[in-house]
C-alpha cells in the first residue's frame, strides 16, 4: 500500500486539558440551553475578565466590539449568530435597520453604509460567551461564571418558614388588639377566630396559591432539566468514547454517524449537522471548516473484518462533488480500504479514514484536512 496517499495528522492538544475540574460544568453550559438561560443574568463576570467596549448609549456592544472582547475574528462572531440566533435574540441581541440603524449610527458616529447593524446587551454577550469554544476569554468567563455560581450555592438559605410564621402571628395579634378595642363583646375566643380567620384569608391562602403555581413550574422545568441531563448523558458517552474502537464498534449506525460528528465539533468545525436517513450513498453529516468549507461525510459502521471497495468510494463521490459540492470529503469506516478504493479516493480528493486512521482521529489526532489552509 502507498503511504504516500494515507492523509497526515497532527497531535490535538496537551492530555491535561481534559482533566481540568471545570470541563463537565462547561460542557453543560455549551450544550444546554435551560442551564445557560438559568445564569444569563450574572452577566457581571463579564467585568472580572476584561474590559468591554460598549456603543455611547452605555447598552450595547457591537458585532466588532464582542470580537474584539473574545478575541475572535468577526466571521466567527457571526457564525454564532446564524447558529444560535433566536437564543441569541431572547437575550437582547438585534440587527438594527432603517431609522434605527440611522439614529444608532449618529449616537455612535458611525460612517460605515451598511444597511444593517448587529448590536449585543451585555446578556447577549454573556449568552455568547457560554456558546463561543474557540476563544480563551471565552473559556475564562465561564470559569469566573462556575465559580460565582458554586459559591453562591454554598450560601445559607433563610428559614422561611419560621420567618412566615413569625410574620402570620404578629397579623393576628395586630388583628385581635383591633378587634378588642373597637368591640364591646367579651368573647375573647370568637373575636380570636374572627382575627385568625380574616389574617389567614387575606395572607396564607394567597401564599399558598402561590405556591401552588410555583410547583407547577418547578415541576416543568425540572422536566427540562431531565431532558437535558439524558442530552448530557448522550454528550459524556461520546467523550467516553474518544480512544475506543469497542465503542465505536458497539455503537449502532446512527450513534455512529453523531460520534464522528462530535469529533467535527471537537476540531473546530461549525455548523455541524448530522442529516441521516438519505440511503447508504446520501451524506451523513454535513460541517463546515472555521475557515469556511464545506465538509460532507458519509459514515460507514461496518465490521473490521469488512473492506470499503472501490464501487463505495465511487458511489460517494458522486454524491458529494455533485449533489452537495462538497470542498472536503470524508469516507469514515470502521473498517479497511481496499488498495483499489484507496487509490480511486487519492484521485478524487477523497479523504479515506480507513479503521486505522479512525482509531489515531478518535484517540486525539486531528485530520490535517480540517484545518484552516
Amino acid at each position: 500500500m502507498c503511504t504516500e496517499h494515507v492523509p497526515r495528522l497532527e497531535r490535538a492538544r496537551p492530555a491535561q486539558e481534559e482533566t481540568d475540574p471545570h470541563m463537565l460544568n462547561e460542557i453543560a453550559l455549551t450544550e444546554s440551553k435551560t442551564l445557560r438561560a438559568s445564569v444569563a443574568e450574572r452577566d457581571e463576570v463579564l467585568d472580572k475578565v476584561k474590559q468591554l467596549a460598549l456603543s455611547p448609549d452605555g447598552l450595547h456592544a457591537t458585532t466588532k466590539d464582542v470580537a474584539s472582547y473574545f478575541e475572535v475574528g468577526e466571521t466567527v462572531v457571526r457564525a454564532l449568530i446564524h447558529d444560535h440566533r433566536d437564543e441569541l435574540e431572547a437575550n437582547g441581541y438585534r440587527a438594527l435597520s432603517g431609522e434605527e440603524l440611522r439614529c444608532f449610527k449618529q449616537l455612535c458616529g458611525i460612517t460605515s453604509r451598511s444597511r444593517s447593524l448587529g448590536v449585543f446587551s451585555r446578556r447577549a454577550v454573556l449568552n455568547t460567551a457560554m456558546l463561543l469554544r474557540e476563544s480563551v476569554v471565552a473559556r475564562q468567563v465561564r470559569t469566573y461564571l462556575l465559580d460565582t455560581e458554586g459559591s453562591a450555592r454554598r450560601e445559607p438559605v433563610d428559614n422561611l418558614f419560621h420567618r412566615l410564621t413569625e410574620w402570620v402571628d404578629e397579623r393576628i395579634s395586630e388583628a385581635l388588639v383591633r378587634h378588642l378595642a373597637t368591640r364591646v363583646d367579651t368573647d375573647v375566643t370568637r373575636v380570636a377566630e374572627d382575627a385568625v380567620r380574616a389574617t389567614i384569608g387575606r395572607t396564607v391562602v394567597p401564599l399558598l396559591n402561590v405556591a401552588v403555581r410555583n410547583d407547577s413550574e418547578h415541576r416543568d422545568r425540572i422536566e427540562a432539566l431531565d431532558d437535558e441531563v439524558t442530552r448530557l448523558k448522550r454528550v459524556l458517552r461520546e467523550r467516553e468514547a474518544a480512544g475506543s474502537m469497542g465503542a465505536l464498534d458497539a455503537m449502532n449506525p446512527r450513534q455512529f454517524e453523531q460520534h464522528i460528528a462530535w469529533l467535527c465539533r471537537r476540531d473546530g468545525c461549525d455548523r455541524v449537522t448530522v442529516t441521516g436517513g438519505h440511503g447508504d450513498t446520501g451524506a451523513d453529516i454535513v460541517a463546515y471548516t472555521p475557515d469556511g468549507r464545506r465538509i460532507v461525510v458519509q459514515c460507514k459502521s461496518r465490521t473490521p473484518a469488512a473492506t470499503i471497495t472501490s464501487g463505495d468510494v465511487q458511489q460517494f463521490i458522486g454524491m458529494a462533488k455533485l449533489e452537495y459540492k462538497a470542498d472536503i470529503s470524508l469516507l469514515v469506516a470502521t473498517c479497511p480500504f481496499t488498495r483499489d478504493a484507496l487509490l480511486l479516493a487519492t484521485r478524487h480528493d477523497v479523504t479515506a479514514v480507513h479503521r486505522g486512521l479512525l482509531e489515531a482521529w478518535n484517540s486525539g489526532a486531528t485530520l490535517q484536512v480540517l484545518q484552516k489552509r
